[in-house]
């Protein structure tokens, strides 16, 4: 269950990775409070595509191979990307509105949910898995 929802978590991320650099202005137009942050940039917006992606595959890999360090690593970007709106929630004073429901459901609880799950995740790494000891 654990490899199933994170290779889930990790598919979405690849998927998101693709549509925002692929159509970086419909994103910005179709995310609830992305343009209180500023102005349409479609080079920023793709950059945040590919650690989407990136991120997705690492967790996808992490996961197939029961690779704990490999799954914690794909989840670096998503989670310090999840600290990030708690801190922009928090400066807008802990509204419950549309945008803190989108943060909370597409950005934020994936993404912790995500860390716990490749905590779980196998080992620390294809060497203890090999039965190597540093």
């Amino acid at each position: 269950m654990t490899r199933g929802l994170l290779l889930v978590i990790g598919a979405l991320w690849v998927t998101t990775g693709i549509v925002v650099f692929v159509d970086p202005q419909g994103f910005y137009g179709a995310t609830p409070g992305l343009a209180l942050m500023g102005p349409y940039n479609s080079h920023f917006i793709r950059d945040v595509g590919l650690a989407f992606l990136a991120s997705g595959i690492a967790i996808c890999a992490g996961s197939w191979r029961r690779d704990r360090a490999l799954a914690l690593a794909g989840t670096a970007w998503p989670f310090l990307h999840a600290l990030f709106h708690i801190q922009i929630w928090s400066h807008r004073g802990f509204p419950l509105d549309a945008i803190a429901a989108f943060d909370m459901g597409a950005v934020i609880a994936p993404a912790f949910l995500a860390a716990a799950l490749a905590w779980r995740t196998g080992n620390t790494g294809p060497a203890l898995r090999e039965g190597v000891r540093k």
